[in-house]
């Protein structure tokens, strides 16, 4: 991949990362604490613990995803961006910009998932 699509993708990926931080501080500043108003009996306490069950549960898939996107910014600098881990081919330009943390080729991902349903099973 060139130097020019790999800024590209570099810049994506440092955009998407900043804006779940953004996210994960607005969570912490905003939606953590317990307000007394907001508990006026077990019903609305009920609803406000399950909306920040919720909440939480999203920002922990969010960090999971910050840290795809830390080993995705790694690959830029080793140069191994848009190499497939399985087979070491190149991945799609196309498949890149849907997910640019993918680290296989849509082939070797499909096999994959096979694999998984099959022992799920």
């Amino acid at each position: 991949m060139d130097a020019k699509k790999l800024e590209e993708f570099r810049q994506i990926l440092l955009e998407e990362k900043q804006a779940l931080l953004q996210q994960a501080a607005h969570t912490i500043k905003n939606e953590i604490e317990l307000n007394p108003d907001d508990l006026a009996d077990e019903s609305d306490l009920a609803s406000v613990m399950s909306y920040q069950t919720i909440n939480l549960r999203l920002r922990g898939r969010e960090r999971t995803l910050i840290d795809k996107i830390d080993h995705a910014l790694k690959r830029i600098e080793a140069d191994e961006f848009g190499e497939c881990v399985m087979c070491g081919e190149e991945i799609s330009h196309k498949r890149l910009a849907a997910r640019p943390v993918t680290t296989m080729c849509i082939a070797c991902k499909e096999d994959q998932e096979r694999r998984e349903r099959h022992f799920a099973e």
